[in-house]
């Protein structure tokens, strides 16, 4: 058989290799596109907030350039000054400095979703080996990022050079005119920049979403050998499992086993079944198997039931019957409700005759329907 290596990766990943994959923090991302929604973002809350943004911008201006005499000639004049201009510049970018943050909280969602790994945080020694850090700069991914950074350095820079040619009266003009008109003029083109910056991000980031979705895709891609290998493991070793079932099924005997002292009467057939019936009508809606066997394991029922001096009734169809409809520890079905009433009644009878020293009553022969008998009807 040929090494894993060798094979082509053509098979879509199992559950499995997901769930480990997103335990890892190995999700599809966007950087362009997150990058791309916090400046739009930001974008968005400075020209909704722009006669906002316009007065503290004034304010800080003004701060700068207007003072009395006697403030001049004031120790605490700078003092006083850098408190006032940070307060302002704090009140101008707060509404975009929140957009942004809640844009960067918000933009996972969009590709991948929200998604944390323990394992991602782990610190893993051997990044710091420069020989694999050339390695993976060398290798094909680093070379399609490195590809995807040059690109989009020369389309947004070409962009924004046009931008400013055609914008330059405009950039002139707000060293002509008053410093009110000069302010407004700046932050309308700041903003109108933003938005062609934060357009082409979205634009690039578009694209850049598709293809690591793809690329993601195309790495979790498992060969056949890898499923085989997967679908080996969780079932398990034929032998291993073979072991556990014997061993369980080695509990349930000697659950059953534990369990049969507390039966009202067991149900025979004189060679192959025996099924033991427990009736609490205070508990239960029916009365209930609480142990059944063939061949061995109903001679075993039937030695524990005499030790234990249980009613034995003989009833071929009514002990395969209750065999074949019923589970261990659950209730008989209502099918067989007056078969084993008449038994229970027949128990009854001769308790009650055992304690007056009377002779036993005749043992009922229960009507059931073949059927109920399943594979064991004959």
């Amino acid at each position: 058989m040929s090494d894993d290596s060798d094979q082509e990766k053509t098979e879509e990943p199992t559950e499995k290799r997901l769930r480990e994959s997103r335990e890892k923090g190995e999700v599809a991302r966007s950087r362009d596109l997150s990058g791309a929604i916090v400046v739009l973002a930001g974008v968005a809350a400075l020209m909704n907030g722009g006669e906002s943004a316009f007065l503290h911008a004034r304010n800080i201006f003004k701060l700068g350039l207007g003072y009395s005499r006697e403030a001049l000639f004031s120790d605490a004049l700078p003092g006083r000054a850098l408190h006032a201009a940070m307060r302002e510049a704090l009140d101008l970018f707060a509404p975009v400095a929140l957009a942004t943050m809640l844009a960067t909280l918000a933009a996972p969602l969009l590709l991948g979703g929200l998604n944390f790994s323990a394992q991602a945080l782990q610190p893993k020694f051997e990044r710091l080996d420069p020989i694999k850090g050339l390695g993976r700069i060398f290798a094909m991914r680093g070379l399609v990022e490195l590809g995807k950074a040059m690109l989009k350095l020369i389309f947004i820079g070409a962009v924004l050079l046009l931008l400013l040619r055609h914008w330059q009266n405009e950039l002139q003009a707000t060293g002509r005119g008053s410093v009110t008109a000069g302010i407004a003029l700046s932050i309308g083109l700041l903003g109108r920049a933003a938005l062609w910056f934060g357009s082409m991000l979205a634009l690039i980031g578009g694209i850049d979403a598709i293809y690591q979705k793809f690329d993601h895709a195309k790495t979790l891609r498992m060969t056949k050998q890898e499923i085989k290998d997967e679908m080996k493991e969780s079932e398990g070793n034929p032998e291993m499992k073979g072991r556990i079932r014997q061993v369980q099924q080695a509990q349930s005997r000697r659950r059953m086993m534990e369990e049969l002292p507390k039966a009202d009467v067991v149900v025979v057939n004189p060679t192959h079944f025996a099924v033991a019936l427990r009736y609490d009508d205070g508990r239960m809606g029916a009365p209930r198997v609480i142990a059944k066997g063939v061949d061995v394991l109903a001679q075993q029922i039937r030695l524990v039931a005499g030790s234990h001096r249980i009613p034995m009734v003989e009833s071929p169809p009514l002990a395969r019957a209750l065999y074949a409809t019923t589970e261990l520890g659950r209730e008989i079905p209502a099918a067989l409700y007056v078969a084993v009433a008449q038994v229970l009644a027949y128990v009854y009878q001769l308790k009650q005759a055992a304690a007056q020293g009377e002779a036993p009553p005749a043992a009922p022969t229960p009507e059931v329907d073949p059927d109920l008998m399943g594979p064991y009807r004959e």
